[in-house]
C-alpha cells in the first residue's frame, strides 16, 4: 500500500489522529448513576463504624460506661486492660479458644465426610439424608435449649463428663448444630470437583481414603477454610446456649463471663465489659483477614453445581 494512499505525501511522516477529547460528567448525572452507590456506602461504613468506636472509646476511660453520654476518646487510659489481669477474663478466653476451635475441628472433619459421602456414593436414603439436612438447617439452635437442658440433666446422671457444667458436653451440642448447614454447604463444593479425578486414581490403585485424604481434601481447601471460620465465629461469641450449659465461672466462656460482669445494673462495671469485648473480637478479627481469600471462593463456587 503506497503513502499515497494512507492520505500522506510521500517523504512526510503520517499525522496521528487527535486524542479523544473527555469530557466531565455533569454533576447531577453522576449523582444519579454512581454517586448514589457512593454515598450509600459511606453511610453504611459509618453505621457499622460507630458502635466499634463508641466501645473502644469506653475501653480506654478509667470510667467509661455505656450508658451515659460520653465523649469519644476525652480520656484514654489503659486501666481497664491491666485490670483484667485482676479477673477471670483470661481463664473465660482460654475456654472460648478451646471450644471455638475444638468445635471448627470437629465441624470441618466430620462435615466434610459427609459431604464426600452424599456426593461421590449412590446409597438408600441419600435423598432423603439431604432433604432432612436442608430442613433442619432452617430451624435455629437455640430453639432447642430446653430440651438440651434437660437432656443434658439425664445425661450426667448417667456420664458427668456430658452433663451440665461441661466444656465437652456444650462441644457437642455445638457440633450437632453446625453439621447441617455445613454439610449442605458443602455438598455443593464437593459437587465442583469433577469425578474423573476419583476415577484416575482408582485406576492408580488408590482406595477410597487415600482418594479423600489425599487428593479431594486439597481440591476443596477452600470451603473448609469457610467452614472453619463461620463454625468458629459462631461459637466463640455464642451465648444463650452456654449460658444454659455452664455453671460454674471457671468453665465461662467470654460471653457469658461478660454477661455477668453487667447483669446487674447496681454494679455493671461497664468500664472491663468494653475493655474484654475489644480484646475477644481480636482474634475473630485476626482469623477472618488471614483467611479472606478463601471466603468468596469458598461461598460462590458451590452454587455453581449441586
Amino acid at each position: 500500500m503506497s503513502a499515497t494512499s494512507l492520505g500522506t505525501e510521500p517523504g512526510t511522516r503520517p499525522v496521528a489522529a487527535p486524542a479523544p477529547v473527555r469530557t466531565r460528567m455533569p454533576a447531577g448525572r453522576w449523582l444519579r448513576e454512581l454517586g448514589w452507590r457512593h454515598l450509600v456506602g459511606v453511610v453504611g461504613v459509618v453505621y457499622a463504624a460507630f458502635p466499634l468506636v463508641y466501645l473502644l472509646s469506653a475501653s480506654l476511660s478509667e470510667r467509661g460506661t455505656l450508658t451515659g453520654s460520653n465523649d469519644l476518646f476525652a480520656e484514654v487510659s489503659g486501666a481497664n486492660y491491666t485490670a483484667l489481669s485482676d479477673t477471670m477474663f483470661w481463664t473465660w478466653a482460654g475456654n472460648s479458644l478451646v471450644i471455638a476451635v475444638v468445635t471448627a475441628t470437629g465441624t470441618v472433619l466430620m462435615g466434610a465426610a459427609a459431604a464426600y459421602a452424599f456426593s461421590r456414593f449412590r446409597f438408600t436414603g441419600r435423598r432423603a439424608g439431604l432433604t432432612a439436612l436442608l430442613i433442619i438447617q432452617m430451624f435455629p439452635q437455640m430453639l432447642a435449649f430446653v430440651a438440651i437442658f434437660l437432656l443434658a440433666i439425664s445425661l450426667g446422671e448417667v456420664v458427668p463428663a456430658l452433663g451440665l457444667n461441661s466444656r465437652l458436653a456444650l462441644i457437642c451440642v455445638y457440633l450437632g448444630g453446625a453439621l447441617g448447614v455445613n454439610t449442605f454447604l458443602m455438598y455443593g463444593f464437593f459437587n465442583t470437583v469433577p469425578k474423573e479425578l476419583d476415577e484416575a486414581a482408582k485406576l492408580d490403585g488408590a482406595t477410597h481414603a487415600q482418594i479423600y485424604w489425599t487428593i479431594i481434601l486439597r481440591l476443596v481447601a477452600p470451603i473448609l477454610a469457610v467452614v472453619a471460620l463461620l463454625s468458629f465465629i459462631s461459637t466463640f461469641g455464642e451465648f444463650i446456649i452456654a449460658r444454659v450449659m455452664l455453671q460454674s465461672e471457671s468453665n465461662w466462656t467470654i460471653a457469658v463471663g461478660l454477661y455477668g460482669w453487667v447483669s446487674s445494673q447496681l454494679d455493671a462495671n461497664w468500664g472491663l465489659f468494653a475493655a474484654g469485648a475489644v480484646i475477644s473480637a481480636l482474634p475473630v478479627l485476626a482469623l477472618f483477614l488471614f483467611l479472606q481469600k478463601y471466603i468468596v471462593g469458598g461461598l460462590t463456587a458451590g452454587s455453581v453445581k449441586g
